[in-house]
C-alpha cells in the first residue's frame, strides 16, 4: 500500500468532528514547493516595509466591516 493509499484509509477513520484539523494540515502540505515569483517578492517586501514604517492604510474593526468597506469602493 502506498503512503497516499494509507493516508486515504486513515482519513476514513477520523471522526467528522476532528476532520477540520486534518484538512487544515493537508491544505498547508499541498502548497507547491515553488519559489515565489518577482511580483510576489515585491509585494512581500512592500508589506514588510509598511509594517516597519507604519505606512499604508490600517483598518481596525470586524472582518464583516472590512469586507463591506471594500465593496463600497
Amino acid at each position: 500500500m502506498s503512503n497516499r493509499d494509507y493516508a486515504k484509509s486513515l482519513i476514513d477513520q477520523i471522526p467528522e468532528t476532528r476532520l477540520i484539523y486534518v484538512v487544515s494540515y493537508l491544505q498547508g502540505a499541498a502548497i507547491p514547493d515553488e519559489a515565489p515569483n518577482a511580483e510576489t517578492l515585491e509585494a512581500i517586501a512592500e508589506v514588510d516595509d509598511m509594517i516597519h514604517t507604519g505606512a499604508g492604510e490600517h483598518f481596525s474593526g470586524s472582518t464583516e466591516d472590512f469586507l463591506a468597506s471594500l465593496l463600497e469602493d
